[in-house]
């Protein structure tokens, strides 16, 4: 049995608190599930506490084909959602506010 077919690889993930997300931290290889997250305790437990750890195999992941990738193209042609498009009422506001001054500077002066 060569060294390829015993050990397998394994990701690592953790979360600092409970309310965190999980970060992908390392890859590993193990035997196994359990040596791996042995092995990712071991590594975690001696450097910083950690409120959770994932240890999942890299053949268990699933990334997207290229189809699918191609999908992703298309859903992104939203521009109205991003906020570069309203750069002009920053001016438009401005414009706004100083009219109102000006009625208020106005109106004052007939209180005088």
């Amino acid at each position: 049995m060569g060294s390829n077919e015993f050990f397998q690889e394994f990701e690592v993930f953790s979360k600092k608190t409970s309310k965190a997300a999980f970060q992908h931290q390392f890859s590993l290889l193990a035997p196994n599930a359990e040596m791996a997250m042995v092995m990712a305790q071991e590594n975690f437990l001696r450097r910083e506490p950690v409120a959770d750890i994932w240890v999942v195999n890299r053949k268990e992941i699933r990334g997207l084909n290229y189809e699918e990738k191609q999908m992703l193209n298309r859903l992104d042609n939203k521009e109205y959602r991003t906020t570069k498009g309203y750069g002009y009422l920053k001016k438009k506001w401005r414009h706004y506010e100083q009219q109102m001054l000006d009625e208020k500077e106005i109106l004052s002066w007939g209180e005088k």
